[in-house]
């Protein structure tokens, strides 16, 4: 089957390339001036860009489906532009086994959506004692080891994990907070929690596990250096402005570290919980626009290199109980994109090049993976969007099961009209002639 997608404007983490006529045949592109085709779209006033790699999702298969599945998760994300999800292994059992991993791409397999990418297990049940077996787990096709959702406290156990996973090329991601200092905290520590009588998590708490961390990976790039072993150590949703310097300072002394940074940590603030509202309840906490300010910098130099949704789906009853019992986590893989097209790049002139290249070269880089770009011979996954007509945020027509935002009603431009995975439709917006 082939494509031509006409006269669109054409963007890769490398730049705007002006407009083309971007020609797709078995699965890749064929050209950028044109040719024939089976079936034309006109990209007039439209991006075309590489679609999406969301390295931090939440999918809750297997045993959370009532929140999330492979279907609704799936289709989800290519509502939202992605071609790729690395789904978390924190579900009931964790993924951990190379049964389970290869249990969850045959299932995939028969699903449209987006293309299904697996985390596994740092250690057993994520419970920070006993290391899973890494190059089984690679065998079987996880591309990364995580025990996101709790905090590595080990700090043996993770040094162990980053040489292990190294030996079979695997990234290691982790939640950084020192459980400790973090205590009972619900939102960000600070006068607005004192004032509102909410326990606070510190930006310190974060702080002090990520300095602890790149001590760690200090050690195993040591360790593994005899060995031509290369370690990588992926720090999710950095949330504070301390907690990009340590990055900073981590990338001066040439340090494997990968950053990552979420679009409600650069949207939203510890003001939003004014309203009391458990949909702003989320973990790392939301901060102060000063540490908004810090990581839009960081992200925009590169030291924070890559957006990871942390799509995060509970049911509406969960997430409508007291502050206290309500779960921790915001939903927004279909929004992810528009709201950052809106906040950053219309609102803050952040160059739309880089923001492509965090949510695709930056997480693929992490992971060992090679960069996407809009070139004859690269593999076709793709999105299509609009830059200019906007729409308010509705969750009662979003796919994902968690059918709430803290976003609803806002105002939002850039929404993808068309996602390609490997030239093959997955998504296409009623907009869309």
């Amino acid at each position: 089957m082939s494509l031509l997608i006409k006269n669109a404007l054409l963007v890769d983490g490398a730049g705007e390339h002006g407009r083309g006529d971007v020609l797709i045949n078995n699965g890749k592109i064929a050209s950028l001036s044109g040719g024939e085709a089976a079936t034309t779209i006109d990209g007039s006033g439209f991006v075309l860009t590489p679609a999406l790699f969301d390295p931090h999702s939440h999918l809750r298969s297997p045993g959370q489906e009532v929140k999330e599945d492979l279907r609704s998760g799936l289709l989800a994300a290519a509502k939202g532009g992605y071609a790729a999800v690395v789904a978390m292994p924190n579900t009931e059992p964790a993924i951990q086994r190379p049964e389970d991993v290869r249990g969850l791409y045959q299932q995939a397999s028969r699903l449209d959506g987006a293309r299904l990418l697996l985390a596994a297990a740092l250690t057993e049940e994520q419970q920070g004692r006993r290391l899973t077996p890494a190059g089984l787990l690679r065998q079987a096709g996880a591309v990364l080891l995580s025990d996101d959702g709790r905090s590595n406290d080990d700090a043996g156990v993770l040094a162990r994990g980053l040489l292990y996973a190294a030996a079979a090329s695997l990234t290691v991601a982790v939640h950084a907070e020192d459980t400790s200092l973090r205590g009972e905290g619900l939102m960000n520590d600070g006068a607005l929690s004192a004032q509102l009588g909410i326990p606070g998590n510190p930006a310190e708490a974060e702080a002090a596990r990520i300095a602890r961390d790149l001590e760690v990976l200090r050690w195993a790039v040591r360790k593994a250096a005899p060995l031509g072993h290369q370690v990588r150590l992926y720090v999710q949703h950095v949330s504070s402005k301390r907690g990009a310097e340590l990055i900073e300072m981590a990338h001066a002394d040439k340090l494997p570290v990968y950053a990552e940074v979420t679009p409600h940590h650069l949207t939203l603030t510890a003001e939003n919980w004014r309203s009391f509202d458990p949909v702003f309840k989320v973990a790392p906490p939301l901060r102060e626009p000063e540490d908004v300010d810090a990581l839009l910098r960081a992200l925009e130099s590169g030291v924070i290199s890559s957006i990871g949704s942390d799509h995060a789906p509970h049911t509406r009853a969960e997430k409508e109980r007291d502050l206290q019992n309500a779960p921790f986590g915001i939903p927004n893989i279909e929004v992810a994109f528009p709201l950052l097209f809106s906040e950053l790049v219309d609102k803050r002139g952040f160059p739309l090049a880089k923001l492509i290249a965090r949510m695709s070269d930056g997480p693929r880089e992490a992971l060992g993976m090679k960069e996407i770009r809009l070139r004859v011979g690269e593999v076709a996954d793709l999105m299509l969007f609009d830059p200019g007509a906007s729409r308010s945020v509705d969750p009662a027509t979003f796919l994902s099961k968690a059918r709430y935002s803290p976003w609803q009603g806002w105002r939002l431009k850039g929404w993808p009209l068309l996602t390609l995975l490997a030239g093959k439709e997955v998504w296409r917006d009623a907009a869309l002639a």
